[in-house]
This record gives structure tokens, sequence and C-alpha cells, in this order.
């Protein structure tokens, strides 16, 4: 079975593409494909849209990602619209993290905007795109069972995803969440904002220590999960270690 590396990309903040050609072309010897957030962590980026259009003139693949909490209905169409007449056809759908500055549209759902998605491919001149969905380490529901493809939660713990694999019952592509742990600090921040994601003590120790830790641990995750067979691949976040997970990463899939 095949297993696909799934990078993402840290996308620009600034009017300015370099830094994602750069993150492109360091990871496209281990990426089979590049994830671009939208409006990353609460912050305003260029269009996920546009940078995947990049990627693809780069030689690449890409799967653009959209949220629910800064879109209208309208908004959302021309969106659509756009990735149409660019080429762009495979995403992933998300609630959206918390804004930093302002508040939620509140008029789309992640399942209104599958929904709308599939009615927009069957128009004229539409091709049907792929659509994926996020998942916590818990049971699915059925609207999420329709997707194409599925990004299970990040995790640490890969006992905890192969159990959840083993128990969500669906046959369509899933790729596991791996995350490389930057820093102490990092790993604070995301314990007091994303309390479902566990993160073991003896690993921050490691990473204060070591910066290099982080990236080992995540390819060692990755090469486990391959190993197991339990999953299509890995949606892999490199945050700013994206070079030195390439040399390592490179080396570990041989």
């Amino acid at each position: 079975m095949a297993f696909d590396v799934i990078c993402e990309i840290e996308p620009p903040t600034r009017p300015d593409i370099r830094h994602v050609r750069h993150q492109i072309g360091v990871l496209a010897p281990v990426a089979h494909s590049f994830l671009i957030p939208d409006n990353h962590i609460g912050r305003a980026t260029v269009s996920s849209i546009a940078v995947a259009h990049e990627v693809a003139a780069m030689g690449g693949r890409s799967i653009a990602c959209l949220n629910s909490r800064d879109r209208n209905l309208l908004g959302f169409q021309r969106d659509m619209l756009t990735a149409a007449a660019y080429g762009v056809g495979e995403f992933l759908f998300v609630h959206g993290d918390k804004p930093t500055e302002g508040g939620r549209t509140g008029e789309l759902t992640v399942r209104t905007m599958i929904e709308q998605a599939r009615a927009m491919g069957e128009r004229p001149g539409f091709t049907p795109p792929r659509i994926g969905v996020a998942a916590g380490l818990r049971p699915l529901p059925g609207w999420k069972r329709a997707a194409d493809f599925v990004f299970a939660q990040m995790s640490f713990d890969v006992d905890a995803l192969l159990r959840w694999r083993e128990s969500a019952g669906i046959t369509t592509p899933v790729y596991a969440g791996v995350l490389v742990l930057a820093s102490a600090g990092m790993a604070r921040r995301l314990a007091a904002t994303i309390p479902d994601i566990d993160i073991p003590a003896d690993l921050v120790q490691r990473v204060e220590a070591d910066r290099r830790a982080g990236v080992e641990a995540a390819c060692a995750q990755v090469a486990a999960l391959r190993d197991s067979g339990a999953f299509d691949g890995v949606h892999l976040v490199t945050v700013s270690r994206y070079r030195e997970v390439a040399l390592l990463l490179e080396h570990v899939l041989a």
C-alpha cells in the first residue's frame, strides 16, 4: 500500500511567496503533496487557493484548506469558482482556529461547505472536487464518513492513533497527524490551546535539551505509522524545522 507524506506549508502573512517556494523546494524530495492552511492560527495569510496554484506551477500536488470561520455562502462560492479557474480541485474543509481579531461569520459549517461544494461540482464547467475533513480521535459522524479522505487529529501517541484507526471503520484514505515539537514553549502553548493533545513530558524535556529531538521524534513516528500499515499516510506539520525534517526523513523512509 502506498504511504503518502502530506507536508503542511507555512503560508505567508505578507505579500511575498518566496518563503513558500523555498519550503516546497526543500520538502519536495519527501513530500507526496502539500497542505496549504487557510488564515493559519487565526491570522490573515495569502489565500490557500493562490498558494495551491503556486505549488502546481512548481510541479507539486496540493490540498487547499478552507475554513468555515471566515466565510459566508457568497464568499465560499467565490472561492470555489476561483479554485476551479486555477485548476485547484482538492480541499480540506475545517472549522478554523479562533481568530486573533474579530469573530466568526457564523453562516457556514464544514458540513454545509461540503454540501455546497458537491452541488457546485455538478455544474457545467466544474470538475467534482475531492474533499477531506479533519477528525478527532473519537467516533466519526455519518456526514464525515462521506468525505473523500480524513485527516486524523495530531497526536504524539502512535498506539492511540492505531486504536482509533481500528475502531473508525472507514474505507476512505486516512492520514495521521504528526507534529514536530520545536520547543518547550511550543509544547506549553499547545497544551493551553488544544486540550485533547497529550504531549509526553519526556519528549518536552528532550526538546528542551536538544532542539533536534523534536525532529527525530516526528520522523520516527512517521516511520512507525508507515510500518503499521494502518494508515494511507501522514499529515506532517514541520513548523520551522522543515529543513531538518527533509534531511532526516529522506534517510528514515529510504
